[in-house]
C-alpha cells in the first residue's frame, strides 16, 4: 500500500485534534525529504491542491548550495517556483513525529503544470510509463544499509567527525546478541515505519561493526522508491531522538565496509503473471528476462553515475568487500555486479548490487529499467553466467571514480534517448559539480601525508 490514510481520514483526524501537523515533502536530486510543514487545518482546506518552492530545490548540492552551469535554472533566470502536487495516494501517518502526517509531491512547472522532466519522480514515472506501453511493470525492492554510531548526529559534527565509534565493537552480521543491544532504536525503526504504512520485512546485523540493514517487501518501482526515501528520513530523525547518529554514506572509513542499496528487479505482466519466469528455460529465466538483463550488463557503465553518484561512492568498491568491482551476472554469487537470484522459480529476479547507500533510488531505478528496455526492444542475448571470484579475469570493469561515471553518463546515447538530453545533461553537472568540489579541497589524508614529509 502506497499510503496509509486518506484524505476523509485525514480530515476527521485533522478535526478531532488527533493530527495537527502534515508535512508536505518533495524529492531532491541527493534523494532527501525537502518541503513545508503545514498546520493540518490550512492543508485540508488548500493546500492539499498545490504549494510551491523555489526552483534551486532541483539544482543544488549536498550543501544547498546554488550550483552554476544548470540550464533549468539560474541565477540569471531569478530562481524561480516550483509548483508542488501531494499525491494523495502516498498520504500517511508519521508514527515517530507527535500528531503528524506526511504526504509526498510532484514537481510542477510553475507555468504551465507539467511534471518537470528532471524531478526524480518524474523520471522513474517516466520509465513505468514505457514499460507499461509494453505490458509490464516494475517489480522492485532495495536492501538499504547503514552505519549507527554511539553518538549523536550534534557530538560527531561537533568533533569534526573524527574517531567516530559504531554503536558495536565487532562484526555484527546476522548477530542476534549485538542487535538486542541496539533495539531501542531498531524496534522504533521497525515499528515506526510499520505505523506509516511501509511493509517492513526485517532488520538484520550487518557485515561490520555497527551497521545495520533494513529490508522493506517488494512493490511496484514508485512504491518502492517512495519507501526508500521515507525509510532513510525515518531512520535519520528516530535515531536523532534517541540520541544516536547514523550515516548512509557509501564508505564513512577506509578501514570499513561499505553501505549498498542492493536493488532486486523483474518484470511482471499487467495482468500479474511473472514475465521473467518461464520453468522450460535455464535458471527459469524467460527470454524477457534474459533480454533484459543483457541490457543491464550492456549499459551498466552508462548507468554506474545514478548507482554511485558521489566521489566517496567510489571509495566502496573495493576487491574482497562483497562490493562489485566487474560488470558480469552470475548465479547467487555476491562477487558479481549482478546476481540471480530466487533461481528456477516465479521469485526469479535480478539483483544489482552496483548501487551504494547514497544513490537517489527514482534515478537509479529509472536508469536500471532504461537499460533492461533496452535490452529488450534489441533483443539482446545474454552472456553465459560468470562462475568463481568476480574479483579477478578479464571482467570489464565498472567505472573506478566519478569522473569516469560521468563521462560514460554523457556519452550514453541510450539515457539520451530515454530520458532525453535536457535530464542527461542535468545530471552530468551535477556529477561534474561534485569533481569540481572535490578537486579544490585539501584532505586530512593529504595533509598527514606530506606535512612534514614532503
Amino acid at each position: 500500500m502506497p499510503g496509509n490514510l486518506s484524505f476523509a481520514e485525514l480530515q476527521d483526524a485533522v478535526a478531532s485534534g488527533a493530527i495537527d501537523t502534515v508535512l508536505a515533502c518533495a524529492v531532491d536530486m541527493q534523494g532527501r525529504l525537502m518541503g513545508k510543514r503545514f498546520h493540518a487545518q490550512h492543508f485540508v482546506d488548500r493546500a492539499w491542491e498545490e504549494t510551491h518552492c523555489c526552483n534551486y530545490l532541483l539544482a543544488t548540492d549536498l550543501e544547498m548550495y546554488t550550483v552554476p552551469g544548470y540550464a533549468a535554472t539560474s541565477w540569471q533566470a531569478g530562481y524561480g517556483d516550483y509548483v508542488m502536487k501531494p499525491d494523495l495516494g502516498t498520504l500517511r501517518r508519521t508514527p515517530w513525529l507527535e500528531g503528524t502526517a506526511m504526504v509526498l509531491c510532484d514537481i510542477l512547472d510553475h507555468h504551465h503544470h507539467a511534471e518537470v522532466p528532471h524531478s526524480p519522480r518524474a523520471l522513474l514515472k517516466a520509465q513505468t510509463a514505457r514499460l507499461e506501453a509494453m505490458g509490464y511493470r516494475a517489480m522492485m525492492a532495495t536492501e538499504l544499509e547503514f552505519y549507527l554510531f554511539e553518538k549523536s548526529f550534534e557530538a560527531l559534527r561537533a568533533e569534526g567527525y573524527r574517531d567516530m565509534a559504531p554503536i558495536s565493537g565487532y562484526n555484527e552480521d546476522y548477530h542476534i546478541f549485538q542487535t538486542t543491544k541496539e533495539e531501542a532504536v531498531m524496534r522504533a525503526i521497525r515499528n515506526g515505519l510499520f505505523g506509516a504504512g511501509i511493509p517492513v520485512e526485517n532488520s538484520k546485523g550487518e557485515a561490520d561493526a555497527g551497521q545495520e540493514e533494513i529490508n522493506i517487501r517488494y512493490a511496484e518501482a514508485m512504491e518502492t522508491a517512495d519507501n526508500h526515501v521515507i525509510v532513510k528520513n525515518a531512520c535519520k530523525e528516530i535515531a536523532w531522538a534517541q540520541g544516536r547518529g547514523l550515516t548512509f554514506l557509501a564508505k564513512w572509513s577506509h578501514n570499513r565496509g561499505g553501505s549498498s542499496a542492493h536493488i532486486h528487479q523483474s518484470l511482471w505482466t499487467l495482468d500479474g503473471a511473472p514475465a521473467f519466469f518461464d520453468p522450460a528455460r535455464p535458471h527459469g529465466m524467460s527470454d524477457v528476462m534474459r533480454s533484459f538483463t543483457a541490457g543491464l550488463l550492456a549499459h551498466a557503465a552508462e548507468t554506474t553515475c545514478f548507482l554511485a553518484p558521489y566521489v566517496n561512492s567510489y571509495k566502496r568498491f573495493q576487491r574482497g568487500s562483497f562490493a562489485p568491482t566487474r560488470i558480469c551476472w552470475s548465479v547467487d554469487n555476491r562477487t558479481a555486479g549482478f546476481r540471480l537470484c530466487g533461481e528456477d522459480s516465479r521469485a526469479v529476479r535480478i539483483e544489482a548490487r552496483i548501487g551504494g547507500s547514497d544513490l537517489n533510488p527514482y534515478l537509479a531505478m529509472a536508469a536500471l529499467i532504461a537499460a533492461g528496455i533496452s535490452g529488450i526492444e534489441q533483443n539482446l542475448a545474454l552472456e553465459p553466467p560468470f562462475s568463481g571470484d568476480a574479483y579477478e579475469g578479464d571482467i570489464p570493469h565498472i567505472p573506478g571514480n566519478l569522473r569516469d561515471a560521468a563521462d560514460r553518463l554523457e556519452g550514453s546515447a541510450m539515457l539520451r534517448a530515454a530520458f532525453g538530453d535536457g535530464v542527461v545533461d542535468h545530471y552530468v553537472r551535477a556529477a561534474r559539480w561534485e569533481l569540481e568540489e572535490y578537486d579544490r579541497v585539501v584532505t586530512d589524508w593529504e595533509i598527514a601525508r606530506g606535512f612534514e614529509r614532503a
